[in-house]
């Protein structure tokens, strides 16, 4: 697909909220996505010094978000950079908006003197391998249930 306008790929601002809100609704597959939690979590991350929110940007608004976070870790012997969820529209995939996105996460990763950069998918594995990443580890996840206020 063909992007008829620029992108440009920022990092996210707070006045990006609603889009933002908006690509996140479109990219929940295994939550319903919360408002009040998406909130709430938005304005820590784009405070927490240890994440990363770009966004890929058009004059009419946003299309893409990538959100990581880069950690200290022993196995690699220094940071390690973890993409945490990465979205693009579905009318503009397949136009490099993705592969413009990890660039721009592998340059913080590279400026943060990460050893690494690790992810998870499901559904993307190929646009992975097309950008240079290799299969390395199986995921392993458990649905945690919410500690209630009375129980706590």
């Amino acid at each position: 697909m063909k992007v008829k306008e620029p992108i440009h790929i920022r990092k996210a601002e707070f006045s990006d909220v609603e889009e933002f809100w908006n690509l996140v609704q479109a990219f929940a597959t295994s939550f319903v996505p919360n408002r009040i939690a998406f909130d709430q979590t938005f304005k820590s991350v784009l405070h927490d010094q240890s994440a990363f929110i770009l966004v890929a940007a058009t004059e009419s608004g946003l299309v893409g978000y990538l959100v990581a976070h880069i950690h200290l870790t022993f196995y690699a012997n220094g940071p390690v950079l973890t993409v945490d969820e990465i979205m693009v529209s579905e009318e503009v995939r397949r136009a490099g908006i993705g592969t413009q996105l990890m660039e721009a996460a592998e340059q913080a990763a590279y400026k943060n003197g990460a050893r690494l950069i690790s992810l998870a998918t499901r559904r993307a594995a190929e646009f992975y391998k097309s950008i240079g990443y290799e299969e390395s580890a199986v995921y392993f996840r458990k649905l945690l249930e919410p500690i209630s206020s009375a129980s706590a």
